[in-house]
């Protein structure tokens, strides 16, 4: 059996990637809902993913695919790529900068290689397993900044606002012990801000394995730990509760400070 290193090369993937955002860069897309008003869609989500699957079909032949827009979930396959075609919608369509590409390859329920591409931060973040993680080719590293000096990237459950009540809680208690909390409104660039060592830690009550699954493997390749409600590695197949940190210990205190609020995952 071939290798991932023999068939395609991580270069490759952030190319396709990279080439990709050239559709984000026009006006005059469409902004559409998907159930509430809080989660858009745009035309740009849709054609990025249709380039997206077409040329990675292509570079890995009978390779799968699970992606967040229009339902495609291709899984019975040895590799499956997991796309976010435009993680950060919201941003995305009021022109702001924090939104980006993120597209990861499982292999076997392993994910193997990471590409997070912020076009309008110029920042390319790319990890394969075992071999570092990068952001425009220069190495990266999670920071040791004490819990108290921390700062927390989070949310308010958007989609979900039943929610919000108990993420406030959580957060609360976490920003009393350490030293603030930002809102960027794009899992994957939050993740990458960690794993770069602009930010500290990481809570959200709910993600799809779309919005983590490349940055996931971005942060533990730069030293940073990733787990969910019960302290295993986040699902690649269904929503998760995710919580990051730069070490065990930090991640620990977060985990406890999760369940202090919730005794069970409330979906």
């Amino acid at each position: 059996m071939r290798t991932f290193e023999s068939m395609i090369t991580i270069g490759e993937i952030a190319a396709i990637v990279k080439e990709a955002a050239k559709l984000m860069k026009h006006e005059g897309f469409n902004v559409m809902h998907k159930g509430t008003v809080a989660n858009l869609v745009t035309s740009s989500d849709i054609a990025v993913q249709h380039f997206l699957t077409e040329r990675l079909a292509a570079l890995l032949p009978g390779s799968g695919f699970l992606c967040e827009e229009e339902d495609v979930e291709e899984l019975s396959h040895e590799y499956v790529w997991i796309i976010d075609p435009i993680d950060g919608t919201a941003n995305y369509a009021r022109g702001l900068s924090d939104c980006a590409i993120s597209v990861g390859l499982e292999h076997n329920g392993e994910i193997i290689a990471g590409v997070v591409y912020s076009p309008d931060r110029e920042e390319l973040y790319t990890a394969e397993k075992g071999r570092g993680a990068f952001c425009n080719g220069k190495p990266i590293h999670v920071t040791r900044r004490p819990f108290e000096e921390g700062i927390i990237c989070t949310a308010m459950s958007t989609y979900r606002k039943e929610f919000a009540k108990a993420c406030s809680d959580i957060i609360f208690d976490v920003f009393m012990d350490c030293n603030d909390f930002r809102r960027f409104g794009a899992a994957s660039v939050e993740l990458c801000l960690i794993a770069s060592g602009y930010a500290d830690l990481y809570f959200e009550m709910r993600l799809q394995p779309w919005d983590y699954a490349a940055s996931s493997l971005i942060l533990q390749e730069a030293g940073g730990t990733i787990c969910d409600f019960d302290g295993a590695f986040p699902s690649l197949r269904k929503a998760s509760l995710v919580l990051a940190a730069t070490s065990e210990k930090d991640l620990s205190r977060l985990l406890e400070a999760v369940h202090r609020h919730l005794p069970a995952l409330p979906y």
